[in-house]
């Protein structure tokens, strides 16, 4: 295929706001492909190569000034082959001969298709075809059930091999992707509920209320001698973490996969910054607090209720689970939360009891419980302050993702900025700059920040009909990719809650 109908259909994706429309653009396009060009094609897609980060920044991008071809002729093969020569050099000399072979890249590429190549290198290209629309896309151009391809994507964890299994193999080879001890599972998250009550209202009394840590997901691999630990964004972190390494080797098992948080603790026992945590960068040793076992001694798990993993989660990992109550009365889960604060800790999980381990955060069988209301949104820009702040980026443009997966503008804030943030953002943000109109400076959505607010209203001033109500900024979340970001529609029932 060429690699100029690829960029067509990544248009088209962009061009409509329908997730239905993006989903038949790109199922479209999956079923032309030739069994070797799914794997790229699909990473493309998802907004990235398939080789990751190939030691190209922006400033290597911005200088190449090659002169665009006038007709198509690239293939996907052939640009895939480019970017995996790029990624694969190292050693002295490597810078030149990586823009070497990025200019010959170049140089064959269209107008359109050098855009859409920059866009890919840099992390810019948000035409919405995130993960989910991709998943779904897979599913339609393979004919296999969306759910079946959601499973062996939360178990290989890379839905360009997902979706090479399900238009090579169909439903049969989805089957045969299971948990792989070693190979890290893609995390069930929580969604967000505004109070316990209304938390406890909704899932009944079939739950688990437990303590929300302000750690650093881990999930925990162990074979035998072997360990792994990886993040949230399932990155390899055993270097980092040698004292996890150590507990992991003395659980009484041969091989579990537990999932959990990693926290760094002051000498008085309570919990240090987030920062500090989520860094694993010797900030003070990080200790194990373990939530839910998805395998055990040859054993997967994931199927089965969260009563049953938790009660594996005792045998194997007890004195690392973290706090919490069984079938707790609203009294007894309001002690819990009571608990968990005066502890430090940001509030309580509630978790229906009957629920299989499911990635991401597909229905509500995982609810989260802060006191303040806090949302993790994506920084869309920021503008240059005035007064005291002369010369900083302060003011942040913050958007939450709409249906499609993009993130629409719901609000600013300057509220929460330490001297230390503003200078970090004035760092950071030129880097990410997409342009100005000399007062705001446009970002790429990459990055992640946490917003408290006390609630939301009705705004036609904002692309997202909201505005937030006293928000302010609690901390950036490098640990967390835009497509993790809070949704509109988590924002609209805080409305709701809000108008009620």
């Amino acid at each position: 295929m060429l690699f100029a109908d690829v960029v067509a259909a990544s248009a088209t994706v962009a061009a409509t706001r329908s997730r239905l429309a993006k989903i038949q653009a790109a199922a479209d396009l999956l079923r032309r492909l030739a069994p070797e060009e799914v794997e790229p094609v699909v990473a493309w897609l998802a907004g990235e190569p398939r080789q990751g980060r190939i030691g190209t920044g922006w400033r290597t991008l911005s200088a190449i000034e090659t002169a665009p071809a006038d007709v198509p002729g690239l293939t996907v093969a052939a640009v895939d082959s480019a970017l995996t020569t790029i990624a694969g050099t190292s050693g002295a000399g490597s810078v030149q001969r990586r823009a070497d072979t990025l200019g010959r890249l170049f140089g064959a590429a269209t107008a359109d298709e050098q855009a859409f190549l920059r866009r890919l290198l840099t992390g810019e290209l948000r035409q919405g075809a995130l993960e989910g629309v991709m998943v779904a896309a897979v599913a339609a151009a393979s004919g296999c059930p969306l759910d079946a391809v959601r499973r062996a994507f939360m178990l290989s964890g890379r839905l360009p091999d997902t979706a090479a299994a399900a238009l090579g193999g169909g439903t049969p080879a989805l089957a045969g992707i299971g948990l792989e001890v070693g190979r890290p599972v893609r995390p069930m998250l929580a969604a967000t509920a505004s109070s316990l009550d209304e938390a406890l209202a909704e899932l009944g009394t079939e739950v688990a209320v437990e303590y929300k840590l302000d750690g650093a997901r881990i999930q925990v691999h162990r074979d035998g001698s072997d360990v792994g630990v990886f993040t949230r964004s399932l990155r390899d972190i055993t270097p980092a973490v040698p004292e996890l390494v150590v507990w992991a080797l003395a659980l009484p098992c041969r091989s579990v996969v537990l999932d959990g948080e990693s926290l760094a603790l002051t000498d008085e026992g309570r919990p240090r910054p987030f920062q500090e945590s989520v860094s694993l960068a010797g900030a003070g040793v990080q200790r194990p607090n373990v939530f839910d076992c998805l395998h055990l001694d040859g054993q997967d798990l994931i199927d089965l209720p969260l009563l049953q993993r938790l009660d594996t989660v005792t045998a194997v990992a007890g004195p690392e689970r973290i706090p919490g109550r069984i079938r707790p009365d609203p009294a007894g889960a309001a002690a819990v939360l009571t608990d968990s604060l005066a502890s430090g800790h940001e509030g309580v999980m509630v978790k229906a009891l009957g629920s299989p381990y499911a990635a991401g955060r597909r229905g509500r069988a995982w609810q989260k419980v802060k006191p303040v209301h806090t949302f993790d949104l994506v920084v869309l820009g920021a503008e240059w302050g005035y007064g005291r702040r002369t010369g900083m980026l302060s003011n942040i443009h913050l958007g939450a993702l709409d249906t499609d997966g993009e993130p629409v503008m719901v609000g600013k804030t300057f509220k929460g900025m330490t001297d230390e943030l503003l200078a970090w953002q004035t760092a950071t943000f030129p880097a990410l700059s997409t342009g100005t109109d000399g007062h705001v400076v446009y970002l790429r959505p990459e990055l992640v920040v946490e917003i408290a607010l006390d609630g939301v209203q009705h705004s036609t001033r904002y692309p997202g009909g909201l505005a937030l109500r006293f928000a302010r900024v609690l901390r950036y979340r490098p640990d967390k990719s835009p497509a993790e970001a809070d949704s509109l529609t988590a924002l609209r029932a805080l409305l709701v809650a809000y108008d009620g």
